[in-house]
């Protein structure tokens, strides 16, 4: 028989739209905001949606959250918004220095805010590594690299989810947790 889960519900909306937000996140105990704009040359080229989406769709998961008394909220973020040099880690930044802020704005309420923030989830969708795969595959002599020196941050999408269930039990709001994960040159 189908097993039936009471404490999870799924909704399909615009995290753009703060009135779907106040709706999904009545009676909910905690979030995981993963919503986000996330190709660094699509976001040159479409700043306006990468703001809309990656600033204001966190600002709407902050005040749907505080509005709906929301418990543990956490961001996703990137090891892109750790000092920017494209707009895309420039939008994260901003969004993980609200997620932060909002700690200042619970007063009584017991709402925590932080951020998780991660480097390259291997095979993930966007991942260069399936990328370069095919590329091998086909024999292809040419591997678009912009800098031979440049390093990446390596986890599995295990280690993801389960520092972030993690982060849950250590947080006590304002933190941006980063975990130890290891660096690799792209060219090894």
């Amino acid at each position: 028989p189908k097993k039936k889960f009471n404490s999870l519900r799924f909704f399909i909306g615009d995290v753009r739209e703060k009135e779907r937000l106040e709706y999904a996140t009545k009676n909910i105990d905690i979030i995981i905001h993963a919503a986000a704009l996330k190709q660094i040359n699509t976001a040159e080229y479409n700043p306006w949606e990468f703001i809309k989406t990656n600033i204001g769709g966190a600002e709407n998961v902050i005040r749907a959250s505080l509005e709906n008394k929301v418990s543990k909220i956490i961001a996703l973020s990137t090891d892109k918004a750790a000092n920017p040099i494209n707009l895309y880690g420039a939008t994260k930044l901003v969004s993980d220095k609200l997620f932060i802020a909002a700690n200042n704005y619970v007063g009584k309420e017991k709402s925590k805010f932080s951020v998780v923030r991660y480097g390259n989830v291997v095979g993930s969708r966007g991942s260069v590594v399936p990328y370069f795969m095919k590329l091998h595959e086909q024999n292809s002599s040419n591997f678009p690299i912009t800098d031979l020196n440049m390093t990446r941050f390596w986890l599995s999408l295990d280690e993801g989810v389960n520092f972030v269930l993690k982060s849950f039990y250590r947080m006590v709001g304002g933190e941006i947790f980063v975990p130890k994960i290891p660096s690799t040159k792209i060219i090894d």
